[in-house]
Parts: structure tokens; sequence; C-alpha cells
């Protein structure tokens, strides 16, 4: 992925309505980073993503990410960008893949939100392409599918106890507090009607299993939340947007997880939602052969799988849902998300079509 025009990869001139006061960041990085740079402060904007904003920050050879809420109404409780940080500074060091974060503010004076500074770490995204001089050869995919899982059953194997991490969430009760919570949530986004949303919340609510021991869980863990290697895109750099990040059952998460897992043979509608795209190469692994690498390497009982993939297509249609109401609404004017009221509806009648299976 080469810079062209000295604009970094994967970066874009910040759009239209979510620019900020540069100069006022300039001097809070001044006053929070230790030895930097005396150059001027260059802001880049990260296309990619749907939901909090992300800018790259460069002073001569010095570089850093700015994270913020998205603009608009935010749902309580989310988009807490003094959490994420404060989760990715207690993270780090048990593992090192989370990266480090520099500062948090909550002095919306600045750019009109509270956002925090991390670390850059530099690689390649995959999302719905492929980088250029990248080969997608059968090795390749195969290795990314199980780079893929190997990710996130080491997050999982951290010991929240000996990280001190219990605090970070509260696994009892975990899964019927999510499935209220996000049917909560879907009840006070919702734009339009659908035939299945019914018969699918209540399929939900009726058998909710019990979870294995509670692990640390990412929540949004997806192949293009990977930062990889350029030389070798089955190591990974780093593991970005833990901002739903908390203790759980880790089957909720390998099931978010699999949701985002876009396949060839996937209904057309759903891989239009789906946003890392390049997985629907024949050559990946499939969703079964993920879960059963998963298994193995975790020992994981993976039985109740069903109920876990269901409600993560449940999610993901909720949260496509409180982004197009911000955009029905008018609070932003990011064309993307035009369609999403389509992507919704097609994702609840994915995931009702798998309660019958």
């Amino acid at each position: 992925m080469s810079e062209e025009n000295n604009n970094p990869a994967g970066t874009i001139e910040i759009r239209d309505g979510e620019d900020f006061d540069i100069r006022a960041v300039h001097e809070k990085l001044r006053a929070e980073v230790e030895d930097l740079p005396d150059g001027e402060l260059e802001v880049r904007q990260f296309p990619s993503g749907a939901s909090n904003l992300t800018y790259l920050l460069r002073i001569e050879d010095w570089e850093g990410v700015l994270r913020r809420p998205p603009l608009g109404k935010i749902p309580p409780k989310a988009h807490d960008m003094g959490r994420e940080a404060g989760i990715l500074r207690r993270i780090n060091p048990v593992y090192p893949l989370a990266p480090k974060p520099y500062f948090f503010t909550n002095d919306e004076g600045i750019i009109g939100a509270p956002f925090y500074v991390m670390e850059r770490r530099k690689g390649v995204v995959l999302d719905d392409s492929w980088p250029d001089g990248v080969e997608p050869s059968p090795e390749l995919c195969r290795g990314l599918s199980e780079t893929l899982v190997d990710t996130l059953v080491e997050l999982h194997a951290v010991d929240i106890e000996e990280a001190g991490l219990t605090d970070l969430g509260r696994p009892e009760g975990f899964l019927e507090r999510q499935a209220k919570g996000w049917v909560g949530r879907y009840e006070k986004a919702r734009t339009s009607d659908y035939a299945e949303e019914k018969p699918l919340v209540l399929w939900l609510m009726k058998d909710i299993p019990e979870s294995p021991e509670p692990t640390i869980i990412h929540n949004d863990f997806k192949l293009n939340n990977l930062i990889l290697a350029p030389d070798d895109p089955t190591s990974v750099i780093a593991v970005v947007d833990w901002e739903m990040t908390t203790t759980g059952d880790p089957l909720f998460d390998l099931a978010v997880s699999m949701t985002y897992w876009a396949r060839h043979d996937d209904p057309e509608g759903l891989q239009k939602v789906l946003p890392t795209v390049v997985s629907t190469s024949p050559d990946f692994y499939t969703r079964d052969e993920m879960m059963e690498r998963y298994a193995e390497k975790s020992g994981r009982d993976l039985s109740e799988m069903r109920w876990h993939i269901v409600f993560g297509y449940f999610k993901l249609a909720v949260i496509l849902q409180q982004i197009y109401a911000r955009y029905h609404a008018g609070q932003t004017r990011d064309e993307r998300f035009r369609d999403f009221d389509r992507r919704v509806a097609n994702l609840i009648v994915h995931a009702h079509g798998l309660t019958d299976e």
C-alpha cells in the first residue's frame, strides 16, 4: 500500500461536516504527549467504519490516531470514549495487540465532543478489496482464516483475574442482559416494521443458553478490525475498535465475528450487508470450519452456537438501525448510510430464517 502525494494510504481528506479545530487539538497534544515534534499538525481521516470517527494525526515523523463519537444524537452509554481509552490502557499490558492510548479528554470545547488519542500501528486493513501487490492465493486466504480465529482465541485466553479485569463487566446474567438491551435499543431506533421482527425477538428471549466461564470479549471482532503486517498479512500488528469490550460469554464474541464473515454462497442481500467482502473468496474457511478451529484451539463446547449466531445477526441489524436512524433524522449527512434500512431488513429476515433450521 503505497503513499502518494505524501498522503498516507488508507486515509482521505476530512469529510464535509466532520472536521474540527486543528489548532485546538494541536495545543492539547503539546500539553499531553511527551517528546512531540515542533512541526505543524496535519490531519487526515480514516474513511472506513460507520460508527465512531477516526483521524490520523501527524507531526513530522510522529503519528497518532484520534477517536471521537459520531455526529448526531447518541444512544445512552454508547460511544463512550473515556471507557474505550480506559479499556485500552488496562488491556494493552496483557494483550499487546491492543494499541496504547496517550490521553483522553472530556473537554468538549476542543472539538465539540470527548475524544482520545492513541498510538498508530501501521499496517494493512482488509475491507472490501485487496491492497495493491497482494495476491489472494488459496494459502493466504486459509492463513488469514486461521489468523482471525487464533487471534480471538488468544484474547479469550487472557486470565481476567490475573490481569485485574474482573470489574470490567458483569458476566453473571450476561446473555439475558444483552438480549434485553439490544431489543430495547432496536425499539428506540425503529423507523420501519418487519413481519419477521416479533417472532425473531420471541425466539431469542425464549431459550437463552447458559454461558461458559467468562473472558474478555471484544464485541466487534472482525477481519477489518485487524491491522496486518504489509509483508505478511497473516501476522497481526494490532486489533482496533475496543468500544464495546467487556467481560462475558466468549461464544457471544465468536458469534459476532462469524456474523461478519461474508461467504460467496451467502444470499446476495446478506453479502451486501457484511463489511469485509474479501472473505467471499471460496478459498477462505467456511463458518463451520472457523468454529471447528475455535473449538479445537479453545477447548470450548459450541453445541449452543445457533442461538449465538442468530443473536449476532440481530445485534448487527440493531447497530445498522441506530446508524440509519441518525441519517433518517438528518443528524448525519454521510451518504453511505442511505440504504442501511434495506440492510437492516435483510439481516432480520436472514436471522429469522435461521430460527427455523
